[in-house]
């Protein structure tokens, strides 16, 4: 393993600690789960079976809130964050709802 994909797992293993940590802690929320895909491009949504996952867990009542990193960690392309964003406003989960937690 190349030094640079063993900080990029050590990195992954520390934001899934952090964020499920962070949900927790927080007695207004309910963790439904962390989605993740780990090591795969971002480009193709169609790609990342868990953004999917999230997606369908969205649609279905699941979710009312998704927290990420940051918003380009979310759709990774404007065309693509643009269109589940407003795919998921349909749904009454808020623009302010995707918060972006540094």
């Amino acid at each position: 393993m190349s030094k640079d994909s063993e900080d990029q797992l050590n990195s992954y293993k520390s934001q899934k600690a952090y964020y499920t940590d962070l949900i927790k802690k927080n007695k207004e929320w309910v963790f439904v789960d962390i989605y993740a895909d780990e090591a795969i491009t971002g480009k193709q949504v169609t790609k990342r079976e868990d953004f999917q996952r999230m997606i369908n867990d969205c649609m279905n009542g699941k979710i009312d809130m998704i927290i990420t990193k940051s918003i380009s960690r979310f759709a990774r392309n404007t065309l693509n964050t643009l269109k589940y964003v407003r795919m998921l406003k349909e749904k009454n989960i808020a623009e302010s709802m995707l918060l972006s937690v540094c």
